[in-house]
C-alpha cells in the first residue's frame, strides 16, 4: 500500500517538489500569523492528492511548461482554506492526529487565514492565466461552497436519501478532485474527448475517497486516522454506512439510528456499530467506493500509456484500500 502511494509520487517527483518549494514562496505574508497559522496546516501530513493530480493530468498529456506547478498549488490553497473553514463550523479539536488550527489559535484566526489561502489562490489563478481554468476553478468553489451548506443542513436529519447523499459528497469532496484533473487537462490542451476523460476521471476518484472516508469512521481508529471512531455519527451526519443500515435494519434497528442522527452525540455508538456490521452497510459502501474507481479507471483508457497514467491508475487502487 505505502509502496504504491510511494511509486504515484515518484512519476512526478520533481515536479512535486517544485509545488512544495512554491507553497512555502506563496505563504508569505506581513503578517506573522498569517505565515504561522498557513505553515502549519500545510505541513500537518496532508496527502496532497489534489495537487497531485494536477501535476498528472498534465503530465500524462505531455504538457511541456511550468504553470501546472503554480496551478497545483493554487489547488492546494482551495483545499486548505477549506479545512480550515471546515474545522471552525465542525468545531473540531483535531485533524490528521494533531489539534487543528481553530483549537490552538481560536476560530477567527482560523478563518482569516483560511481567507488568506483562498485569495491567494486566485492571485495565483491569474497567474497561470487561462481563461477557461478560471471558469473551471470559480465555478467548482461554487459547488463546494453549495455542498458545504448542504452538509451543514443534513446534519440530523435522518431522512436523507443514498440520493442527496452522493449531491452532497459530489460537492464537498469530489467537485475540487474533478476541477484538478480537469483543469490539469485544460493547461496541456488536451482535446475534447481526454478533456471530458479526465474531468470524469477526478469526480469518480473523489466520490471513491469520500466513500471510503465514511466507512473508516465506523471502523478505523484514532491513532491511524489522525480523528475519533464515531465521529461522524457525534455531528449528526447520515452517510452511507447509516443510511444502508436503516434501510437495510430491522424497524427497530432503524429507529435506533434515526434518533442517534437525530440527537448527535456517541450515547448509542456501540449499538450502532453493530447494526451497522449487521446490516451489511460496510461492505454495502466499500462496493460503492470501488465501482466509482472502477468508473475512474475506465477514464484513463482515453489517455496515451504512459508512467503518468500507470500512477493515476495506481490511485483508483490506493483509493479503495486504504485504512487512513
Amino acid at each position: 500500500m505505502q509502496s504504491n502511494a510511494a511509486s504515484i509520487h515518484a512519476s512526478v517527483a520533481e515536479d512535486f517538489a517544485a509545488v512544495n518549494r512554491t507553497i512555502l514562496a506563496q505563504l508569505a505574508s506581513r503578517i506573522p500569523l498569517v505565515e504561522t497559522i498557513g505553515q502549519y496546516i500545510i505541513e500537518s501530513g496532508g496527502k496532497r492528492l489534489r495537487p497531485l493530480l494536477v501535476l498528472l493530468a498534465a503530465r500524462a498529456l505531455d504538457y511541456p511548461g511550468d504553470k501546472h506547478v503554480t496551478l497545483a498549488t493554487l489547488i492546494e490553497f482551495m483545499h486548505t482554506s477549506t479545512l480550515l473553514h471546515d474545522d471552525v463550523v465542525d468545531e473540531s479539536s483535531r485533524r490528521r492526529g494533531k489539534a487543528t488550527a481553530n483549537d490552538t489559535w481560536g476560530n477567527a484566526p482560523s478563518v482569516l487565514v483560511g481567507d488568506f489561502l483562498y485569495s491567494r489562490s486566485f492571485q495565483m489563478m491569474v497567474e497561470v492565466g487561462s481563461m477557461r481554468i478560471m471558469q473551471v476553478l470559480s465555478g467548482a468553489t461554487c459547488v463546494i461552497a453549495e455542498g458545504e451548506v448542504q452538509q451543514l443542513t443534513n446534519i440530523g436529519n435522518a431522512d436523507i436519501e443514498e440520493s442527496n447523499y452522493f449531491d452532497t459528497i459530489q460537492g464537498k469532496t469530489a467537485m475540487l478532485f474533478e476541477a484538478a484533473s480537469h483543469s490539469g487537462a485544460i493547461l496541456a490542451n488536451a482535446n475534447a474527448e481526454q478533456e471530458q476523460a479526465l474531468k470524469l476521471y477526478g469526480r469518480y476518484l473523489g466520490l471513491a475517497f469520500q466513500l471510503i472516508d465514511d466507512l473508516l469512521d465506523y471502523q478505523g481508529d484514532a491513532d491511524t486516522m489522525g480523528k475519533n471512531v464515531g465521529d461522524d455519527l457525534a455531528e449528526g451526519k447520515p452517510t452511507l454506512p447509516l443510511i444502508h443500515a436503516m434501510r437495510e435494519g430491522t424497524p427497530e434497528q432503524s429507529a435506533l439510528i434515526r434518533q442517534a442522527i437525530t440527537d448527535g452525540g456517541l450515547e448509542q455508538l456501540a449499538d450502532v456499530l453493530a447494526i451497522v456490521r449487521e446490516t451489511g452497510a460496510l461492505d454495502y459502501t466499500q462496493r460503492r467506493a470501488e465501482e466509482m474507481a472502477e468508473k475512474a479507471r475506465a477514464q484513463l483508457e482515453n489517455l496515451p500509456p504512459s508512467p503518468y497514467r500507470d500512477s493515476m491508475e495506481t490511485l483508483t487502487r490506493v483509493a479503495v484500500e486504504r485504512d487512513v
